[in-house]
């Protein structure tokens, strides 16, 4: 087995940081609200770390670095839509959210929505647990795939192996230390990202000659790499642009981002996680998006663009550095993986067995169940990677559509407005999940503009809607709440 001695010695390392990490936060973990939201203990740090790394799966150091790579500048429209997502998050929606889930001592986001909306018959919080399971355990089968390719790329083990290594890996610190134990090794895995792709661009800007000479030679090899619209005119244009602004809407309904600001220990903490989690942003997506574009002057025979960051590691970086930055892809697909695992168990384990049927109410017995939960789920991922099953990244496709069009004008209106009735959060639900399946399957998204716009639209339509019907409903019949 060819493997580079000293980059298998860091990511061992790195391995074992976050299974120590996992052990700490075991010892901590001792009720549910352990489990599932640290005790609403994170500090600001933690806090704003932890939510941007968890949003950010390997699309940003693989995917994202060569779309640039592919579109040139046109490419980096993707940022300001991120950073818009940032925005929504922690300036609209973390600071209430913090203090409406803390009052009203809910653990999920299923537990937010059905307390908020007085959902006594649990039809919101059945249909969100269904909404987030669907949409999230193909998705996390799909990151365990990306776990074991990176996994071979980085140490020449076998795909296979490192399914089962990554896989392992990961279920073991989440098992055992939960929520804490994922938001603290996604702060770290942040803090590793952060630092592959502020050096990592540097480093191959300086290999170019510089800004100047990047554009130069990338308006050499085709004018439109270095224009804002790539070529494109008219609606395309529009809608080309409108679809990667677009993406920041998806932020403020993903259940494993916003869970961080409910576990929050503070408003102070939400605040000065604001500016953290801003700055974050803008060096990862700016940095990763140069990273794609002096790739394509470093690089320009590479067959597959997305493994432009592993191949310049390796080859103009010393062993140990090249070690850190390689795992700094790992971190980006693990920290994901990880919360959206949690996401999936606690919404089974809290909200159907606890919450919905009352199966679970002593703190030991809810802690098991919830465990078992995660191994069998993180198990049968596992197990889906190893059988080479591609459908699952059919999912990945409207996950983030899915779950940002469901839950984000849902999430953002019940926290500035009281219009909204049960009836209107569940059309918004329904309405955002079944639209983006619609539009993705239609082939609109490719042909007019991205799923999620046009979902999130429509959900936010329809909750005012159906909450008008509703309040004019009760208004006949003598019911004024």
């Amino acid at each position: 087995m060819n493997v580079d001695l000293t980059i298998l010695l860091i990511v061992c390392i790195y391995f074992i940081l976050l299974l120590f990490v996992g052990y700490i936060s075991s010892l901590k973990t001792k009720s549910r609200e352990d489990f599932f939201l640290a005790g609403r203990s994170l500090g600001s740090w933690v806090t704003a770390i932890s939510s941007t790394a968890s949003s950010e799966s390997g699309w940003v150091v693989l995917g994202f670095v060569g779309l640039a790579y592919k579109e040139g500048v046109p490419a980096l429209w993707t940022a300001p839509g991120c950073l818009m997502g940032y925005f929504l998050n922690l300036y609209l929606l973390a600071p209430r959210l913090r203090m409406k889930t803390a009052s009203l001592n809910s653990l999920t986001l299923p537990d937010y929505i059905s307390d908020r909306f007085e959902d006594r018959g649990n039809l919101l919080r059945i249909t969100s647990v269904v909404v987030i399971f669907t949409s999230l355990i193909g998705y996390i089968s799909a990151q365990m795939t990306a776990v074991g390719k990176a996994v071979n790329g980085i140490l020449s083990f076998s795909y296979s192996q490192g399914v089962v290594l990554g896989g392992v890996v990961i279920l073991v610190y989440t098992l055992m230390g939960g929520f804490r134990a994922v938001s603290y090794t996604d702060f770290i895995q942040g803090l590793i990202m952060v630092f592959a792709l502020v050096l990592m661009p540097i480093i191959a800007l300086i290999a170019v000659g510089g800004y100047l000479p990047l554009i130069h030679k990338l308006s050499a090899i085709n004018p439109d790499l270095v224009t804002l619209g790539g070529g494109r005119e008219g609606f395309a244009l529009f809608g080309f642009v409108i679809g990667l602004l677009g993406i920041g809407l998806g932020y403020p309904g993903q259940p494993h981002v916003i869970t961080r600001y409910m576990a929050a220990s503070s408003d102070e903490k939400i605040r000065q996680s604001q500016v953290i989690a801003m700055v974050w942003g803008v060096l990862v997506f700016y940095g990763a998006g140069f990273l794609g574009l002096c790739g394509r002057i470093l690089l320009p025979e590479i067959n597959d663009p997305e493994q432009i960051f592993p191949i310049l590691s390796k080859s103009m970086l010393n062993p140990i550095i090249a070690g850190i930055m390689l795992s700094a892809i790992l971190s980006a697909i693990m920290s994901t993986v990880s919360s959206q695992l949690l996401v999936s168990a606690s919404s089974l384990s809290r909200d159907l067995f606890d919450r919905a049927f009352n199966i679970t109410k002593k703190e030991k017995t809810a802690l098991l169940v919830s465990r078992i939960t995660i191994l069998v789920l993180g198990l049968f991922s596992i197990f889906v990677a190893l059988s080479n099953i591609r459908i699952v990244f059919w999912f990945v496709l409207f996950a983030w559509s899915g779950l940002g069009a469901s839950f984000g004008p849902l999430i953002l209106f019940s926290l500035w407005t009281d219009y909204i009735t049960k009836w209107g959060a569940f059309s918004a639900i329904v309405t955002g999940f079944v639209v983006t399946i619609f539009w993705k399957l239609s082939g609109l998204s490719d042909r007019l503009i991205y799923e999620l716009v046009p979902a999130f639209i429509l959900a936010s339509i329809f909750a005012f809607l159906f909450s008008f019907i509703e309040r004019k409903l009760r208004r006949k019949n003598g019911n004024t709440r």
